[in-house]
């Protein structure tokens, strides 16, 4: 039950974090990358008390290389999460990002070895035809911009498979904050390499307002406490327990996107939004079935 709440609470608070990418993409003319940075510089700073509470020995990871691959990743996938924001409703970012669990599950079968059976295939295909469903207005209306979610949602799911390759080697801060540093590294290189190419979404910026530093504080908070919530939760309750409260992001990002951008799903996007939710969650069920009638056999034998 805790983790349940705690994931829970986490995925309500995350799409915080991507409204405020937007309004800082949108009102205070910051680009996408360098939102990116400070998310994970902030994301360090903040988990920095925790840090000298914990101590040195937090320091002394087990896989260190390992956590900075996980924040080279997570980077990637925030820049091209909040470049998608940045030009399209939020509701409608999620709502395609959600074929993560699509994604994730035929990795499994594909590399780890992992059986899924027909009617996940299934399930995977209908979920793919609902993002389309919400993928095609949105690329009539913002063209290659519709698909970053869907890369980024690929990336994710490295991330994501990063977590199980660790597993319980380190504790979540040290995982945390060596991958923010690794998020801050990359995007220290990304913005460079961009602004150097002339690229406008990668151009270097500070804080115009005091407003804009003090958002770009709370982002950072929310980014590293909000995902120190989730792997905790992870290790409070199983995996098929908890992936359906993913699903949350979509309750806030509609309730944020609305009220500060006046953007609202229309009724087709609605529709794809459902497709892929009732496909993940059979997926999930899915998997919690062949899970339990796998443990029933072994008992029995």
């Amino acid at each position: 039950m805790q983790g349940i709440v705690l994931m829970a609470f986490a995925m309500l608070m995350l799409p915080g974090m991507d409204a405020i990418a937007k309004y800082m993409a949108t009102f205070e003319n910051m680009s996408p990358a360098q939102v990116t940075f400070y998310r994970f510089f902030f994301q360090v700073a903040g988990t920095l008390p925790l840090v000298v509470v914990a101590g040195t020995a937090m320091f002394r990871a087990r896989q260190p290389w390992l956590n900075l691959l996980r924040g080279v990743i997570h980077g990637a996938a925030s820049l091209l999460f909040f470049t998608a924001v940045k030009y399209m409703p939020l509701a409608d970012v999620f709502a395609i990002y959600f074929v993560e669990p699509f994604i994730l599950t035929a990795m499994s079968a594909a590399f780890l070895g992992e059986k899924v059976g027909w009617r996940r295939w299934l399930a995977i295909l209908v979920g793919f035809g609902g993002a389309l469903i919400v993928i095609q207005p949105s690329f009539l209306l913002f063209g290659w911009m519709a698909l970053l979610p869907v890369a980024c949602a690929f990336l994710y799911s490295l991330y994501l498979f990063m977590n199980r390759a660790l597993g319980d080697a380190d504790s979540p801060l040290t995982m945390q904050t060596i991958a923010g540093v690794g998020g801050t590294v990359f995007m220290a290189g990304a913005i460079f390499a961009g602004h150097s190419a002339g690229v406008g979404d990668f151009e270097p910026s500070l804080p115009a307002t005091g407003l804009g530093l003090l958002l770009l504080l709370i982002l950072g908070a929310l980014s590293g406490y909000a995902h120190l919530l989730v792997v905790r939760a992870f290790r409070l309750a199983p995996l098929s327990l908890l992936a359906p409260f993913q699903y949350f992001e979509i309750i806030s990002a509609t309730v944020l996107g609305y009220a500060i951008f006046g953007d609202f799903p229309t009724a087709s996007k609605w529709l794809g939004i459902a497709v892929i939710v009732a496909s993940g969650l059979f997926i999930i069920w899915r998997e919690h079935k062949t899970r339990r009638r796998a443990s029933a056999d072994m008992a029995f034998d």
